[in-house]
């Protein structure tokens, strides 16, 4: 099985960074301190790279090989930006689709979803920077490779991704249990965003108020829920049919 990149060591991460790698996280040992910490501290968090503070034995338990304090995870992709997506795929004549997860965390899923949003033709898909899953070999194998086709977005602020997304004509679409409205009931054939919630506990209320329309599919069992990726899969495939027709 394909292994994530690491790199290991302060002065290595920087020679990286700068020459465009990249990186999903950084995980720092608790209490480095130097000269050369710090100014790879501030080339972190000017470049936005999330990086966490762990204990030695996290590090340990990732490599036995000499970490030096510091782990840096490679991308396994290239990520894009979705301010460059929207204008290029209004260009090309088509209708935006763009699938949104807040806070997905289990690779499986992120990868079955990846996989349906491909297959359904989604323009792209956008996640947190943070406290999301990452695009790592395990993630790519679950999606059949779909993450080496479809453009994958990080966003420092969702909501700010969601607030350019209306300002650009795209309708915003929340999937949740507790709407009211079925999913077959809202007319996808618009340029539009469909958000996916996280499999704690849906999707967060800052973006659930920002959408402009929230459906829910419709359900007979006792069990309530779906697993979020068959959930993305049964809106992204109704917005191919109703774009069919």
């Amino acid at each position: 099985m394909e292994k994530d990149q690491l790199i290991y060591g302060i002065r290595p991460l920087m020679e990286a960074i700068t020459a465009g790698k990249d990186v999903d996280k950084i995980l720092i040992q608790n209490g480095l301190k130097s000269e050369l910490f710090h100014e790879f501290r501030n080339m972190l968090s000017e470049r936005n790279i999330p990086y966490q503070f762990v204990p030695i034995e996290k590090l340990n338990r990732v490599t036995t090989k000499n970490h030096q304090g510091v782990i840096g995870f490679v991308s396994n992709i290239v990520y894009s930006e979705v301010e460059n997506i929207i204008p290029f795929v209004f260009e090309q004549g088509k209708t935006p689709l763009i699938l949104m997860l807040d806070r997905i965390t289990d690779v499986r899923n992120f990868g079955a979803i990846a996989r349906s949003a491909e297959c359904a033709g989604a323009d792209a898909i956008v996640i947190p920077y943070f406290n999301s899953v990452r695009v790592s070999a395990d993630a790519i194998k679950s999606s059949a490779g779909a993450l080496h086709k479809i453009p994958v977005c990080r966003s420092l602020s969702m909501i700010k991704t969601v607030e350019f997304l209306k300002s650009s004509g795209l309708q915003v679409v929340a999937c949740s249990e507790k709407a009211q409205q079925a999913y077959y009931q809202c007319n996808l054939t618009l340029p539009t965003v469909i958000i996916m919630g996280s499999e704690e506990d849906g999707i967060s209320d800052i973006l659930l108020k920002a959408a402009d329309q929230k459906l829910k599919i419709p359900m007979t069992g006792e069990i309530q829920s779906l697993n979020v990726s068959v959930a993305a899969g049964i809106v992204l495939f109704e917005v191919l049919k109703q774009r069919s027709v």
